[in-house]
């Protein structure tokens, strides 16, 4: 399926636009292609863009100051991804962005963004309500860790993502739960 489609289907989920209305909106992204372990973000870099995933898989994530991971999401395809906090204040990347796989893109800059969520209503419906659909799932993650145990969290993230196990490398699953590679082997042989 050709980038255009897939992204407008993703967006028909949400907003109606007409034929002439997407066609302007997608004027407005741009493809890119990155190889596996390409950078896309860097901690502290500007961030002046967001990246809609057509293809393979991205991850954010910190790295603290005596060198551990701690991923904050897996970005597979028609998922978004970007410093959301860096790209809506116009400050420095607090996080990195990098590819799991190699990935196709379409990126969109902070600029264009605002400028068809002005233009067309139906934009800025789409942009508010994926918006809120990421903090509903950033807050979701949060009550998770506080609440449940890694076995719980595990099962949560198998139940909900059945296809990151496929893309996604056991040792950068074990770093999203929180856990050990070791503790993931265990709960993954627990739960067949």
């Amino acid at each position: 399926m050709e980038s255009k489609e897939i992204l407008k289907q993703h967006v028909a989920k949400v907003s109606t636009l007409s034929n002439d209305e997407f066609d302007y909106f997608f004027s407005h992204f741009q493809p890119e292609s990155f190889k596996k372990g390409q950078v896309i973000i860097s901690e502290g870099a500007e961030v002046k863009k967001e990246y809609f995933v057509l293809s393979g898989c991205l991850k954010s994530f910190f790295v603290n100051d005596d060198i551990k991971m701690y991923i904050l999401q897996f970005s597979m395809p028609t998922w978004w991804a970007s410093d959301y906090a860096a790209l809506y204040s116009q400050t420095r990347a607090t996080i990195a962005i990098d590819c799991i796989s190699d990935a196709e893109v379409l990126s969109l800059s902070n600029e264009n963004r605002e400028k068809i969520c002005h233009e067309l209503h139906q934009a800025e419906h789409f942009f508010r309500w994926r918006t809120n659909k990421g903090y509903v799932a950033s807050q979701k993650r949060l009550l998770s860790f506080m609440n449940n145990d890694a076995k719980t969290r595990y099962e949560e993230l198998l139940a909900q993502y059945p296809a990151l196990y496929n893309m996604v490398p056991k040792h950068l699953i074990a770093s999203y739960l929180g856990v050990s590679r070791e503790t993931l082997s265990r709960l993954y042989s627990s739960s067949k």
